[in-house]
């Protein structure tokens, strides 16, 4: 991967529909234990409403995004499509969004995404509490500090 090819911007009109794909694809394929038919294109526009997001583009093409609830630093959403897994994407969006927030930064992630927990945990978020919701078990997590 070419890495003067990857962007990280901010939210642009014209990326919506791609980004309405990227996220419901990357949940029906993350959120395997959920009924798919649950998942519709336009989740992405009720669920990110009011927040701030950064999309990761890759020659131009929307790879990933993430959302974030500016009042509470929480961190909504982080998804990057499969196919860039590995590739630095995730961390390059979490770095630019700790740009435009303060610390302490929160984010929730259910028990049962054990990818996205692994890759918390290596980028420096410490568990803080374990609750539950309409998602099932989830794990409570918190940066403290800016991301290599």
């Amino acid at each position: 991967m070419d890495a003067k090819l990857l962007k990280i911007i901010e939210f642009r009109k014209r990326d919506l529909n791609s980004l309405r794909e990227l996220f419901l694809k990357v949940r029906k394929n993350t959120f395997v234990w959920a009924d798919p038919k649950t998942f519709d294109l336009l989740d992405f526009d009720t669920q990110t409403k009011g927040e701030y997001i950064l999309t990761a583009l890759y020659d131009e093409k929307v790879i990933g995004f993430i959302s974030v609830w500016m009042r509470d630093n929480f961190i909504h959403h982080l998804y990057i499509d499969e196919a860039y897994h590995k590739k630095g994407i995730g961390k390059a969006l979490l770095k630019a969004a700790t740009e435009k927030i303060k610390f302490p930064v929160v984010l929730k992630c259910l028990e049962k995404n054990i990818g996205a927990i692994g890759f918390y945990k290596k980028i420096g978020f410490i568990e803080k509490a374990r609750d539950e919701n309409e998602n099932g078990s989830y794990i409570l997590f918190e940066l403290n500090q800016k991301t290599e």
